[in-house]
Order: C-alpha cells, then structure tokens, then sequence
C-alpha cells in the first residue's frame, strides 16, 4: 500500500518566475504518496495556489493540472500584447533579449519613479483581473477542502501582513497579493487597502502554526538569497535590492523557527508546554545557479517558451529533490536552519551556506 506524506508548502513571488513553482506543482500532482495540507502563497506564490486548490476541487489532479496551465498560458497570450519585443519583425537573440528586456524594465522603473498608478493608469487596468476571473469561480474556491489556502497581503496602512484563509479569499484578494505599488493602485477589500504581500510575507509561514497538522514545511524559492558578486552597475544593484527586499519577511520567518527548533532541541521548554510549540521539518527547493542567470526584469518575461523553461526545470528539480528525500519527510529536516545561521553569521564560505540551503546534508 503507497505511503501518503502530508506536507505544507511556502510559495514565493516573483512575477514570471513563479512558472518555476508551477512545474513544481506538477510533479507533486503526479506522485501519489504526496497530500499538500496547506500552501501559503504570495503574488505570483498566490495564483500557482489559488490554481492548484481550485482545479483539485472541481476535477482533482487532473483539474489542477489543466487549471494551471490554462492560468499560465493566458498570462503568456496576454502579456505578449502588452510586449514591445513580441512585435519585432525578426525575433531577438537571447543576449539582445536580454539586454532589451533591461533597457525596458530601466525605462519603466524611472517612469514609475515620476508617476503613480494613480496618474497613469487612473482606470486601474490590470490584465490578470480578468485572466482569474475567467480561470476560477472564487465561490467554488472557498468551498475547497482539499487543502488548506493562506494567501499573504501588505496593509497599507498599517504595513503589516495579512493573511487570508480560503473562505476570505475572493478575487480582490487575490489580487491584492500581488498588487505592485509602483504600477497598480492598492487593492480595496472590506474597506482595507492592501499591496502586494511580498514585502511582508513572502511567504508567511506562521498560518502552519496552528491550521496544519503536518510538521513538514516545504518551500519553494525563486528569489536567490546568496550571492557571491558585489553589483557595481545599476542594473546590478536594482536586481539585488529587489532580491533581498523580497527575502527578508521570509528570512526572519525562519529564524523565528529556528529558535523554537532550538528551545525544543535543548529542552529549554517545559514538557506541558512543549505540544503548544510545532517542531518543523524544514525543506527547501531552490535553483539558485539558474534564477541567478535571470535579473528582476525577467520577471515581466511572460514568453511562452521563458516560462515553459522555468516550468521544466520546476519539474526537474522536484523530481530530484522528492527522489533524494521522500523518506525524510515526516522523519526530519533536510535544511539544518542553525548552521544555516550559525555560518551566515560567522560569514563562512558561501558555497557552504549555500548547500545547508539547499539541504545537501
């Protein structure tokens, strides 16, 4: 009889490069001894799971599969039109790609740097409105009992995270947890303001506190958090601040978890309290040498075969990871958090960071 593991899943933002999440999904759909209790998502880490919870609803794995590629198929049709490069008569090598797609994103940040949403684009238009409600019936959503949704927000106001459960979670919400600053007007539901809930929780992960049950928390990154180059070009530099400012609600999650892996480790809790405490079994999934080939202005790279490369590679990696570790699950951490830190701290060789991040124990 196949062994089922429950494990909870942290989805990352990052515009495009959430297909990479999307291949991940994937292969968890397709192997039979994997159950997602819970995923907390934010913008980009929001649709793969609004997708993923609505198709398992209303056809299973199946239905998932099929509502995710039809979610990212759409975002590719759509966002080609919106594309300058998709009208060049002859199609661009990667190189001049790359480098118009940089020039694209300069021009773009320098005009949003002089105007707001609310000035140029006062009709609020924003394509992936209609891309979800055309994909997901919200009221079917929140009746998913398949999994468990926690979709991540920034409260304007306040500038603290929000998160929503699945049956809060409508199309303004979902829409609010990717909702850039920059280049949308915040996003209004029951008469709060919200923005993109990357720069508060990216994702948060302490709705597994206490709405799961699995100790498992698997997180699927896209935004690398070391790198070895100090940027000198201003292109540089703009990808690296975009890196850590959407790292770092992330970061002080985990070390919020590793010092209660601590308190428990040392026997610094009381036994009738101990059960008040969750123990995580932490894992994470990256693929930093290929996300780091890619800057921030990728992440508006919506080209059919871009996100079919980074959907395949999703694919690969989860393949490789549930291969090397599926019988860790449930069993203990492959991320050993304290040395994680404990070498970030010391600042001990990168590389070596790198591989308790990647759980090459």
């Amino acid at each position: 009889m196949t062994e089922i593991k429950k494990i909870n899943l942290a989805l990352q933002g990052g515009g495009a490069h959430g297909a990479f999440a999307w291949g991940v999904l994937e292969t968890l759909l397709k192997d039979e001894r994997i159950q997602v209790e819970g995923i907390s998502g934010t913008s980009a880490g929001t649709m793969n799971a609004l997708c993923f919870a609505y198709g398992l609803t209303t056809g299973g794995a199946e239905g998932a599969l099929a509502v995710l590629e039809r979610f990212w198929r759409r975002v590719s049709d759509v966002g080609q039109r919106y594309n300058p490069l998709a009208y060049m008569p002859d199609p661009p090598s990667e190189l001049a790609k790359n480098q118009l797609s940089q020039w694209l994103y300069a021009g773009m940040d320098s005009w949003t740097r002089l105007f707001s949403p609310y000035q140029f684009n006062p009709f609020d238009i924003n394509p992936l409105r209609e891309i979800l409600a055309d994909t997901i019936d919200f009221e079917i959503l929140r009746q998913c009992d398949k999994t468990q949704l926690f979709i991540s927000t920034t409260h304007v106001r306040t500038g603290n995270v929000k998160v929503f459960s699945t049956p809060e979670i409508s199309l303004d919400v979902a829409m609010a947890s990717a909702c850039l600053p920059q280049l949308y007007q915040s996003v209004e539901v029951d008469g709060d303001y919200y923005w993109d809930g990357g720069f508060m929780g990216n994702p948060a992960l302490f709705p597994f506190n206490s709405q799961t049950t699995s100790q498992d928390l698997l997180i699927v990154h896209i935004n690398p958090i070391v790198r070895e180059e100090i940027p000198t070009s201003a292109h540089g530099i703009t990808n690296r601040l975009n890196e850590i400012t959407f790292n770092a609600s992330l970061l002080k999650d985990l070390r919020a978890i590793a010092f209660v892996q601590k308190l428990l480790d040392q026997g610094w809790i009381k036994d009738e309290y101990r059960d008040r405490l969750k123990y995580y079994y932490v894992h994470s999934l990256r693929a930093d040498e290929a996300m780091k080939a890619f800057s921030v202005a990728s992440k508006f790279d919506t080209s059919w075969g871009f996100l079919n490369q980074l959907r395949q590679r999703g694919q690969r990696e989860m393949a490789h990871w549930l291969e090397a570790h599926f019988d860790c699950l449930g069993q203990r951490s492959t991320v050993d958090l304290q040395q994680v830190f404990k070498a970030l701290q010391q600042e001990e060789g990168l590389a070596l960071t790198l591989d308790r991040l990647v759980g090459e124990k």
